[in-house]
């Protein structure tokens, strides 16, 4: 299974993945020899290198697996593009951060779902009280594992090297987790083809600069490279997932990019620019539209503006779910729109 081309390799198999920390070996644990023979409790082990340094300290990492149970019944999720991906795959989610929530991902909820916290703090009390069979965390809740890992086994499913390396991994997992390794496999050879085809629609586009908007003021995304776990991680997608070819190489990693001008984009003059407006993507009350704050005379002098190559893009998407099933396809989408 290979999730890109020109990129960085995904085409390793079950097994390098074990290898390489992400995921999944299943383990039966059979009755003891001269006793009668029980049931098997069926398990999957995750490992990833967990950051046990405080908030102010150097990461420091941790080898840690945890035993998930298959076919769980009570799942508590706080990172949505795992919500996402369980929810392809046929999974319901008991708990979550319903607020945070995108509302093409709401069917994937069960009917009575409860409230699990924030996206960044957990109602322990609440979620105890539903004693579910698994928790998974990732990116803003990932520092919640300690706590939630003494109610219920948790894993954290954060990006781990490169986006797609990430994406495989985890739908993998999940769709062993669920007993839906087939419908995994399905879903990755789609996005698979749907990626070339916008990697192919990129190549010949010329230059792009990610851009994201938010409280008037512009901020530029720099290509992430094979490491996506740090500040370039929805920046980087642009380039590193889709092939665009950055207009400018030296922009300062962050996590909303680096501040620039109006007068930088005309400086730099890429022939598209892909636009995420943040404020649309967190609910920012009396925000201005990311299309009315680029609506001004410089911006209207730039390539992109003057052939109508401005792409603004699927601002839940791109910047608070990124990484499972149906938000690729959606962000795959987003650049195929270039080629209509």
């Amino acid at each position: 299974m290979s999730l890109t081309r020109p990129l960085a390799t995904l085409s390793f198999a079950l097994a390098s993945a074990l290898i390489l920390g992400g995921c999944a070996s299943t383990e039966a644990d059979a009755g003891t020899a001269g006793t009668a023979a029980t049931p098997a409790a069926t398990t999957v082990s995750f490992s990833w290198d967990r950051n046990i340094a405080g908030e102010d300290e150097d990461p420091q990492y941790e080898p840690t697996t945890v035993e998930v149970p298959t076919n769980p019944k009570n799942i508590v999720v706080f990172d949505m593009a795992s919500l996402d991906t369980i929810g392809a795959l046929g999974g319901e989610i008991s708990g979550a951060p319903l607020d945070s929530v995108p509302d093409y991902l709401q069917e994937h909820l069960t009917s009575d779902a409860f409230n699990a916290g924030t996206l960044f703090e957990a109602d322990l009390i609440a979620i105890e009280a539903e004693q579910p069979d698994l928790i998974v965390i990732g990116g803003r809740s990932a520092a919640l594992y300690e706590d939630l890992s003494a109610i219920a086994p948790t894993v954290d499913l954060s990006i781990s090297g490169s986006f797609l390396e990430t994406l495989e991994r985890n739908t993998e997992f999940l769709g062993e987790v669920l007993g839906a390794q087939d419908e995994a496999a399905a879903a990755l050879a789609a996005l698979e083809a749907g990626i070339a085809d916008a990697q192919a629609v990129t190549a010949d586009a010329g230059t792009g600069l990610g851009l994201m908007v938010s409280g008037g003021k512009l901020n530029a995304m720099a290509p992430a490279g094979a490491d996506a776990t740090g500040r370039n991680a929805r920046g980087g997608l642009i380039y590193d997932v889709f092939g665009v070819t950055p207009v400018v190489e030296e922009i300062e990693a962050a996590t909303h990019g680096e501040p620039v001008s109006f007068e930088f984009l005309l400086e730099q003059n890429p022939d598209y620019l892909w636009v995420v407006d943040r404020d649309a993507a967190t609910g920012t009350e009396d925000a201005q539209a990311a299309a009315t704050v680029l609506d001004n005379p410089i911006v209207k002098q730039t390539t992109a503006a003057q052939r109508d190559q401005i792409v603004y893009l699927n601002p839940t998407a791109w910047y608070i779910v990124f990484g499972g099933i149906t938000t690729t396809q959606l962000m795959i989408d987003d650049v195929l729109q270039i080629a209509e």
